[in-house]
């Protein structure tokens, strides 16, 4: 079963993404608003980004647990900034306390490693170092008592107190994943539960979807079957036409005033950031309502392609998504705390239902 999830941004400096929120911008009482938002529209929690330079994820989501009590925090986290271990321990225990709410982003993607003391690490290695990262945290969390031996981690008669909510069931925090390079494509066949992708057109998230079920079964996969997200900006408005007025007037915003989302220009270089930029060759909008105009104007990963439309013109959008295999979702606009109410009310009734038809 997939997940509708919300963003909460996780910055230090307001206006993220253009949301002119000022007061209270990066407390934890304005996340907590954003969170029980969240809960009160429908979301089943939120994604919570990660960098250097920013609040550190896995606390902001301890805190936002404690205040909630339906919410999910997708932590994003990188393996670079925790030893395995430790992770499996401080994910384990927060899963133990909110009765099973964690959920598990990996990131991969380039940051600023020298800043945090993982300079001498070689980039090139970061999906090897991925992959042992997912197999020893999901061991930790199964097996009574773990000896690991990789050629990045390596832990001998490691047992962790407490297991994850519901282990003895089996049940263990779902791991989401993102990165399209081959690499990170042999990460997330082996050892991802989700798939994430951005915004891309039907036909490119068809085409990782078969790949990467191919290559599951190439590699032997040994969990469940990899499931799929997407991760993507939804303008909806009550009409067709506002939306994109609205749509088309922020990216005219974007244009004046030469914004730059600030991970933009580190993302350029990634595989993922650059199937997303090369779509402005193939048009304005793509497929029904996906707009590339942003990418121009400095939007980055998410925010680079935006789905726009009415609730039932971006709700069609997405169902044509899950019939390619896509069960997770993971939306957002700005302002952050109107777009939470509109979006939960107005789409994700739509986004639940199933089709009464075939969807052109």
């Amino acid at each position: 079963m997939g997940e509708h999830l919300w963003y909460i941004p996780n910055t230090v400096e307001p206006g993220h993404r253009g949301d002119d929120t000022r007061d209270g911008w990066g407390t934890l009482d304005h996340s907590t608003e954003l969170a029980l938002a969240a809960e009160e529209h429908g979301w089943a929690g939120a994604l919570l980004g990660t960098g250097w330079g920013r609040p550190d994820t896995f606390t902001v989501a301890a805190a936002l647990a404690a205040r909630t009590t339906t919410f999910k925090p997708l932590i994003a986290v990188r393996p670079g900034y925790w030893h395995p271990a430790n992770f499996a321990a401080a994910a384990a225990t927060l899963d133990q306390l909110s009765r099973g709410r964690v959920l598990v982003n990996i990131v991969s993607g380039l940051d600023t490693p020298a800043a945090y003391g993982d300079g001498a690490f070689d980039p090139a290695q970061r999906y090897a170092r991925t992959l042992e990262f997912l197999r020893l945290v999901r061991r930790l969390w199964r097996e009574e008592q773990v000896t690991f031996h990789g050629e990045h981690y390596r832990v001998d008669d490691s047992t962790l107190r407490p297991r994850p909510w519901g282990a003895e069931e089996g049940r263990q925090p779902r791991l989401y994943f993102g990165g399209a390079s081959a690499a990170a494509e042999q990460v997330a066949a082996r050892e991802a539960d989700v798939q994430l992708f951005w915004g891309e057109p039907l036909d490119g998230v068809a085409g990782r979807i078969d790949r990467l079920r191919t290559l599951s079964e190439a590699v032997g996969r040994t969990h469940p079957p990899l499931e799929f997200g997407l991760r993507v900006t939804t303008v909806v408005r009550d009409t067709t036409e506002q939306a994109w007025h609205d749509a088309e007037r922020k990216v005219a915003r974007m244009a004046r005033e030469g914004g730059q989302d600030p991970e933009a220009l580190q993302r350029r270089t990634a595989v993922g950031q650059r199937r997303l930029l090369d779509l402005t060759e193939r048009g304005e909008v793509l497929d029904s309502c996906l707009y590339t105009a942003p990418g121009r104007y400095g939007g980055a990963g998410a925010g680079t392609t935006w789905l726009v439309g009415s609730a039932s013109d971006v709700a069609a959008a997405l169902h044509r998504y899950r019939a390619l295999g896509v069960t997770h979702f993971v939306l957002s606009d700005t302002p952050y705390k109107e777009e939470i109410a509109r979006i939960g009310d107005q789409l994700l009734p739509l986004l639940r239902q199933t089709p009464s038809r075939t969807i052109p």
